[in-house]
């Protein structure tokens, strides 16, 4: 096991953190460590009450995420891999179930697992030398990090088919035409666009952004009269919580609210 952060948090003000892959020489390729690493990073964010917004980022200069370190799989018994899904399930999983806005940041290759990290986040900004896809089945799996569910959420099921049995690869242009990117900046400019948006994010309410994607995801796939339920149960949580009474009240008297949380 190795000892290397390749997963590292960093904070932008009170309520702004960045997770960043940090293994840029294989390209955030997904080992075993790193998803432990990114497994314990996202558990620690989630239980952070200070945390309004999260960016996840990539230090590498050609990648956000390779996808599977598929050199470390090459050695692997069934045994092993087995072992490794309890671990990657696990990362892929702690990024999707982020209490928090969560912003991607994604320039060049972002494949397969890398491709679903990004998609697990609510928000996926690109730069102009972005390339995408889930080229799974090319290497004899699928997509096992949610994307098989989650890009078929977002662009629906022919588009999602289309991506997943062909594994073609989309440019930064193709994929916000098609709706898996929800904006293409300059080249370079993801990172600082994404933590922009987060900080606008961050500005407002966390009990209200906590709870306006609580009803957003669990009202996901339900029939829109429980949709409304799950809805109406979250908006509870807020406006009898002391944030909707500091919101009410700065807005009143013409200043910024300072929220209890």
């Amino acid at each position: 096991m190795s000892d290397a952060p390749y997963v590292r948090v960093e904070r932008h003000g009170e309520h702004v953190a960045e997770l960043v892959l940090d293994r840029p020489q294989a390209m955030n390729a997904v080992s075993t460590e790193l998803a432990r690493q990114l497994r314990d990073a996202t558990t620690a964010l989630a239980a952070d009450p200070t945390v309004r917004a999260v960016v996840v980022s990539s230090s590498a200069e050609r990648a956000f995420c390779v996808g599977a370190d598929l050199k470390e799989r090459n050695g692997f018994s069934d045994a092993d891999l087995v072992a490794q899904r309890l671990v990657t399930r696990a990362a892929y999983r702690g990024v999707l179930d982020l209490p928090v806005p969560a912003v991607a940041a994604v320039h060049g290759f972002a494949l397969g697992g890398g491709f679903e990290i990004a998609l697990s986040c609510d928000l996926v900004v690109a730069d102009a030398t972005a390339v995408v896809g889930l080229p799974e089945v090319s290497v004899g799996v699928i997509p096992g990090g949610g994307g098989t569910q989650l890009l078929t959420r977002r662009v629906g099921w022919s588009r999602a088919a289309d991506l997943v049995f062909t594994a073609r690869r989309l440019t930064a242009e193709e994929g916000l035409a098609l709706g898996v990117l929800d904006r293409v900046v300059e080249a370079g400019a993801a990172r600082d666009t994404a933590l922009g948006l987060a900080a606008t994010i961050a500005a407002h309410s966390p009990v209200g952004l906590r709870q306006a994607k609580r009803a957003m995801r669990l009202g996901l796939d339900v029939d829109l009269a429980t949709g409304l339920e799950v809805e109406d149960a979250a908006w509870r949580a807020t406006a009898f919580s002391p944030d909707r009474a500091e919101g009410v009240r700065a807005f009143a008297e013409r200043r910024t609210p300072q929220w209890p949380g």
